[in-house]
C-alpha cells in the first residue's frame, strides 16, 4: 500500500515580499510628504529670518525628496528588482547633491557670508525633524534589509544623514542664540558632507547594504536567475550566489 504523499506547506515568501514592498511604498510616501512640508517651512522661515542655514536645510530636504522619489519610482514597477541598479545610482547622485549644498552653505558661513540667525520656527522644525526622521530611517532600513533592497537601505541612510543635519541645525541655532558660536554649525556640517560623499561612493558601487539573506535569494526565485547582484543578500557583507535552474531540463 502506497503511503499518501504529504502536501508541501505553502511558501509564504511571495506574500511576505508583497507585504515588504507595500511597507517600502508607505514609508517612501511618508518621507516625501514630510520633506516637502519641511522644505517649504524651512525655506520660508529662512527667508523671513535671513538665515542661510535654514534655507540650506530646506534645500537638503528637497534632495531627500529626490532620493525617496527614486525609490518610489523603482517600487512602482511590477517587479522592483529590475529598476534596482538605476534607483541606487540616482540615490548616489542625491548624496553628492546633499554634500554639495551642505558644503557650500558651511563655507559661506565660515567666511561670514551667512551666519545662523535666531529663529523659533527653525528651532521647532529641527526638533520635530529629530523626532520623526530617525523612525522613518530605521523602519525603511529594516524593511529594505529583509527585502534585500539596496535602494531602500541607501535611501534610509540619506534620511539618517538628514537627521544628523537636523541636529546640526538645532545645535547651531541654539549655540548662536545663547553663546554666539556661529562656527559650530558649519564645522559639523562639513563633517556630515564628508559622510555623504562616502555614502555616495558606496551607493554608486552597490556597497550600501550589508544585509541578511533577502527574500529574493530563496529557492522559489532560482528559476529567474541570479536575483541579487548588488552585494545585499549575503551575511556579513558577502553575496550569496544563486544557482539558476536550467529550464531545458524541464522540457519533455
Amino acid at each position: 500500500m502506497t503511503a499518501p504523499t504529504a502536501r508541501p506547506a505553502p511558501d509564504p515568501s511571495g506574500a511576505r515580499r508583497a507585504a515588504l514592498t507595500r511597507r517600502v511604498r508607505w514609508v517612501v510616501a511618508v518621507t516625501i510628504t514630510w520633506n516637502v512640508v519641511e522644505a517649504a517651512v524651512a525655506i520660508t522661515a529662512g527667508h523671513v529670518a535671513s538665515s542661510t542655514a535654514l534655507v540650506a536645510f530646506g534645500l537638503d530636504s528637497v534632495v531627500e525628496v529626490l532620493s525617496a522619489a527614486a525609490v518610489a519610482w523603482q517600487f512602482s514597477a511590477p517587479d522592483p528588482r529590475v529598476r534596482e541598479r538605476v534607483a541606487v545610482r540616482l540615490i548616489a547622485v542625491s548624496f553628492v547633491g546633499l554634500a554639495l549644498f551642505v558644503s557650500v552653505d558651511a563655507v559661506r558661513s565660515l567666511l561670514g557670508a551667512g551666519e545662523p540667525e535666531h529663529s523659533r520656527v527653525g528651532i521647532a522644525l529641527a526638533a520635530l525633524s529629530l523626532a520623526v526622521m530617525p523612525f522613518l530611517s530605521w523602519f525603511e532600513r529594516r524593511t529594505g534589509r529583509e527585502l534585500g533592497s539596496a535602494s531602500a537601505v541607501a535611501d534610509s541612510k540619506q534620511t539618517l544623514l538628514c537627521t544628523y543635519l537636523s541636529a546640526v541645525l538645532l545645535v547651531g541655532l541654539l549655540l548662536d542664540a545663547t553663546l554666539g558660536w556661529t562656527w559650530a554649525d558649519p564645522v559639523a556640517a562639513l563633517v556630515i558632507a564628508a559622510a555623504a560623499l562616502r555614502e555616495a561612493r558606496g551607493a554608486w558601487r552597490g556597497d550600501t547594504c550589508c544585509a541578511p539573506v533577502g527574500l529574493t535569494t530563496r529557492a522559489d526565485d532560482a528559476g529567474a536567475g541570479p536575483a541579487c547582484t548588488d552585494g545585499c543578500c549575503g551575511d556579513a557583507g558577502t553575496t550569496r550566489q544563486v544557482t539558476p535552474v536550467s529550464l531545458s531540463a524541464r522540457r519533455p
